[in-house]
């Protein structure tokens, strides 16, 4: 008798530690759950008050105001179903014998994404088995990259000859231009003034006027009347810079919450700068007609121009659209030819 009556006391006592340990478990995880909701309303109150700010600086318009307060409110509602969702999940976890560790990061501070999660499993003797990471945008990204395709008119400056008496035809002679650059935006807190910088390479071409073609002799480049009939002459110059620009512009913010951004679409700008490179390769090609057939010959020689390659270039426009010019103060020739200078204007597209 007195062992059944020892066994109930044990029995129920047991069952009582039971019901206290759910009832802790419990209380500890609505906690948690009250803690989240309570720095997701902070941290949305916090949006709410700058967001007002910048309305009342006249920053922003009322409606721009109310759409940015839509997408905070949609963001930290998300932020607490999901970290929520992974609480509960953390304790069902630990009920099938799992063992999970609390890494969420809840952090709110500027420059961190408040909607960034972290999770770690671990098995029972405690070694990681498996990280799940949400994706967190760079709260201010201040370079960004483009592709840069120009093209146009090609002619040169002639020293002591004016340009409407060029050698070189003006609607023929082209020039084109492709490559890569990165724009980095310089002040702190203003997109006003950028810096433009990368790499492209430029195929300047010349035309010759009066069915005439080039020729290298010695140290000597010179034109000189084709004996047959040209149907094309054009000599091309292949070169590898590195242009360099400031440029200058307004530009709207768009604040996500979160992160923000500069944006230039629809908006003036104009760069001002340069270049600097070498030249790959010159080459001549002609097109005539010899004793009834078709010729094309594809000349390739130095032609004595120059190596080292570098100017001055400008652009003004919109968006990504620009009217492009540069200007080689390199001579084409080298001495003792006469004194030339390409020059190019078209259009510029950073895309």
């Amino acid at each position: 008798m007195k062992k059944i009556v020892l066994f109930t006391f044990l029995f129920s006592h047991l069952m009582l530690c039971f019901e206290i340990s759910a009832q802790e478990t419990d209380d500890t995880l609505q906690q948690k759950k009250d803690q989240i909701i309570r720095e997701e309303k902070e941290a949305l109150k916090k949006k709410v008050l700058a967001i007002n700010e910048r309305f009342n600086e006249g920053e922003i318009s009322s409606e721009e105001a109310e759409k940015l307060k839509e997408e905070a409110a949609e963001i930290h509602a998300l932020n607490i179903e999901n970290k929520i969702a992974i609480l509960e999940n953390s304790v069902a976890l630990s009920e099938r014998g799992g063992v999970y560790k609390d890494t969420i990061d809840t952090s709110t501070e500027k420059g961190k994404d408040p909607s960034r999660l972290k999770i770690q499993v671990f098995d029972d003797e405690d070694q990681l088995i498996e990280i799940s990471t949400g994706q967190q945008k760079k709260y201010d990204k201040r370079t960004h990259s483009n592709l840069l395709v120009a093209f146009g008119f090609n002619n040169a400056i002639i020293e002591g000859q004016s340009i409407n008496k060029s050698p070189y035809k003006m609607g023929k002679s082209k020039f084109f231009e492709m490559g890569w650059t990165w724009t980095t935006r310089l002040a702190q807190n203003s997109n006003s003034v950028r810096f433009r910088y990368g790499f492209a390479f430029q195929f300047n071409g010349l035309n010759p006027t009066d069915n005439k073609y080039f020729v290298q002799d010695g140290e000597l480049t010179y034109l000189e009347e084709f004996p047959g009939s040209l149907t094309k002459s054009k000599l091309r110059m292949d070169n590898l810079v590195v242009p360099i620009h400031f440029e200058f512009g307004p530009s709207r913010k768009i604040d996500k919450g979160n992160y923000f951004r500069y944006s230039t679409r629809k908006k003036f700008k104009y760069g001002i700068g340069g270049y600097f490179g070498f030249n790959l390769r010159t080459r001549q090609k002609l097109k005539y007609t010899e004793d009834g057939s078709k010729r094309k010959d594809k000349i390739t020689q130095s032609y004595n121009t120059s190596n080292l390659i570098y100017g001055i270039s400008s652009y003004i426009g919109v968006d990504a659209f620009s009217v492009y010019v540069k200007y080689d103060l390199n001579r084409i020739f080298n001495e003792p030819n006469r004194k030339e200078n390409n020059i190019s204007l078209g259009l510029r597209f950073d895309l």
